[in-house]
């Protein structure tokens, strides 16, 4: 782990906004090694992480900070929207504050699992179509019915009527008009339109996973936590990375 500004640790920590945290600093309430530090800019050292102390108490140091979110339907995946309500209602304005950002986009109507991270590395390439990370959405339809050619169909890559050739994609029929699909692309409204090209129109879509990352079935729509260790470990490597360890 790389070193780290003392008021993004504070923060990271949950301590209040950096405004906040740097208040805490300059007022002589933080120590390190048993040492009052006032400087808010001061650099931690990756050595120093485990003997951080706020009035007394020891705190743990998040070099990076990682959500899960079950979005509800009616919410824009953005922070801020002239006209529609957004996601940034449904975590504390302090989390944000820290550079959290939504990992790719889920529709209005669409709802699941949605990771929230402050490791910009990390979420372009949970997002990126080069990495090929698997994306699972459970939906329903209306039009004409599964049948047990479709597999095969996505398989084989559709080509859309707008010329878009989709890569090779994972269908699942569960029933006549319901299915999960698994995708490794993420253009816009892809799963709409690959059924629209396939005479079916998406009445419902729900993200269920993230490569290995399922959503938490004890989160209801609109709840947040964040990921333990092992779910953080599952998507570094899944693109290559080592994540930084919380001390």
């Amino acid at each position: 782990m790389e070193s780290m500004r003392l008021d993004r640790c504070l923060a990271n920590a949950g301590l209040g906004s950096r405004s906040e945290v740097r208040d805490l600093v300059k007022k002589g309430q933080v120590t390190i090694s048993g040492q009052i530090v006032r400087d808010p800019g001061y650099r931690i050292q990756p050595e120093q992480t485990d003997v951080v102390c706020v009035k007394g108490q020891s705190i743990l140091v998040r070099h990076q900070i990682h959500l899960m979110l079950h979005k509800p339907a009616g919410l824009v995946t953005a922070l801020d929207d002239k006209h529609l309500p957004t996601i940034a209602s449904l975590v504390p304005e302090q989390l944000w504050q820290r550079g959290l950002f939504p990992v790719g986009r889920l529709d209005r109507d669409t709802t699941g699992l949605l990771i929230l991270t402050t490791d910009g590395t990390l979420g372009h390439r949970l997002a990126s179509p080069h990495w090929e990370v698997w994306k699972k959405y459970e939906l329903t339809v209306e039009g004409a019915a599964f049948t047990a050619v479709d597999p095969e169909l996505f398989a084989h890559g559709l080509i859309l009527p707008d010329g878009l050739h989709c890569q090779p994609a994972k269908l699942e029929i569960h029933t006549s008009h319901a299915a999960s699909l698994t995708i490794h692309e993420g253009k816009f409204h892809q799963v709409k339109r690959m059924m629209l090209a396939t005479g079916r129109t998406v009445t419902r879509l729900h993200r269920h996973s993230v490569g290995s990352l399922a959503l938490d079935p004890g989160l209801a729509p609109g709840q947040w936590r964040e990921l333990a260790p092992d779910e953080i470990q599952s998507l570094y490597q899944l693109v290559d990375l080592e994540p930084d360890k919380d001390r």
